[in-house]
């Protein structure tokens, strides 16, 4: 009984441990949008009519758009200029990059 329940313990610890890793840091995509402002907006705001706003926008789409800049599976409009400003994102940047935005009211 006694390591059945340190097992249980151990799993449910582990769980939480990598569920808290795994989520977005604000703060960091906060940091690294000073790459976006030029063309979004400081606050994810376009001040250029023909580029989207990104303030309030929904989280895993954009994580699924900048995914597909970075993998060249997206094209049209600005993407060259888009494939070029993701390239060096990690993971992580563009889960904390939507994460951002998307708090962003």
């Amino acid at each position: 009984m006694k390591n059945k329940l340190k097992t249980i313990l151990t799993l449910a610890t582990l769980a939480i441990s990598l569920n808290s890793f795994a989520q977005a840091d604000i703060e960091s995509g906060k940091k690294k949008s000073g790459m976006c402002a030029g063309c979004h907006g400081a606050k994810g705001k376009a001040f250029i009519p023909t580029y989207p706003n990104l303030a309030g926008q929904n989280e895993k789409y954009l994580i699924s758009a900048l995914k597909s800049y970075k993998n060249k599976s997206r094209s049209g409009g600005q993407a060259v200029i888009m494939q070029g400003q993701v390239a060096s994102l990690s993971e992580d940047d563009i889960k904390n990059l939507a994460a951002y935005f998307s708090s962003i009211k």
